[in-house]
């Protein structure tokens, strides 16, 4: 019996381990079927609810101002569209373009200042070994938890003082103040993640402290610069308080300051139309900008994730 049996009992360890390598791969091949399929939807549903509102923003400021207001809108005014909008915000009566203007000097200006400083003040927290060095870099990031809408009071005090209200420069300096401390705990970690012999293997070859931060290591640090110069753009571009609060000439006002003042009609009617057409405009660089420097956007905060 034993002689009968032992084969068979000897030859199924045999067979279920070829069984069982035979069966692996085709799981495998499932379970990353199924890990790419609910990749693939979530990405979708990510994108929709990104998307979505934005296409319906754009579809909206072809629209009469009669039609967005409708209480009970017909089908076929969706689909009815016009130039007004744009036509309107772009005349001289409303003279929206140079509040655009205004709002690209105000926010160019931002982020070049504020990569340039964070870089420099970078330079230093991730370079040079000084007494309180942490301690002063744990104020900076403290300072990012502080709304500048608790201190604009004195802000503007201050500001009025050195005459720099109902001024570009001054809301410049400003925005780079409010927008400094990212920037700072950005770029200081981005330094920290390029290897110090780098920088003294340039020395070795007589290059200075300035030769080596631009010609050396900025190459390395444009992601970071880059993510600097786009979050100062972005919050700049659209920030309303602080441009109502500093500025007081119509002339001078920034683009969220003139879709306030676009009133028309009896008792200050506000139209929609043209609301949407402006919040359309001001859509436009944020989304070629945060397109054209997204992979350094990601890159920059990653390295701020891991090195944090």
């Amino acid at each position: 019996m034993a002689s009968l049996t032992s084969p068979a009992t000897q030859g199924t360890p045999r067979l279920l381990k070829v069984r069982r390598g035979r069966e692996t791969p085709g799981a495998g091949r499932a379970e990353n079927r199924t890990k790419l399929t609910l990749y693939w939807l979530g990405g979708i549903l990510a994108t929709l609810v990104f998307l979505l509102p934005l296409a319906w923003s754009v579809l909206r400021s072809f629209q009469a101002n009669e039609a967005i207001v409708a209480s009970d809108p017909d089908v076929g005014d969706l689909f009815t569209f016009t130039t007004e909008n744009f036509s309107a915000l772009f005349s001289s009566d409303l003279d929206v373009l140079r509040s655009v203007g205004n709002s690209l000097v105000v926010a160019i200006g931002t982020a070049v200042l504020t990569a340039v400083i964070a870089t420099l003040a970078g330079y230093g927290f991730g370079r040079f070994a000084f007494r309180g060095r942490n301690v002063l870099f744990g104020v900076v990031v403290v300072t990012m938890m502080v709304p500048f809408q608790a201190i604009i009071t004195p802000l503007y005090l201050q500001m009025n003082a050195m005459g720099l209200t109902d001024s570009r420069l001054g809301l410049v300096l400003f925005y780079t103040t409010v927008n400094l401390p990212f920037g700072v705990f950005v770029m200081r970690n981005a330094f920290e993640t390029i290897p110090a012999e780098i920088e003294d293997s340039a020395r070795v070859d007589g290059a200075g402290t300035m030769r080596s931060l631009v010609s050396v290591l900025r190459p390395m640090l444009v992601p970071g610069m880059a993510t600097s110069a786009l979050y100062a753009f972005l919050a700049s571009w659209t920030e309303f308080l602080g441009a109502l609060t500093f500025l007081t000439d119509d002339r001078l006002y920034t683009l969220p300051l003139s879709l306030v003042n676009l009133q028309s009609g009896a008792y200050g009617a506000v139209n929609y139309g043209y609301l949407v057409a402006g919040a359309v405009v001001a859509m436009i660089p944020c989304v070629i900008l945060y397109v054209a420097l997204q992979r350094f956007y990601v890159a920059g905060l990653a390295s701020g994730a891991v090195k944090g």
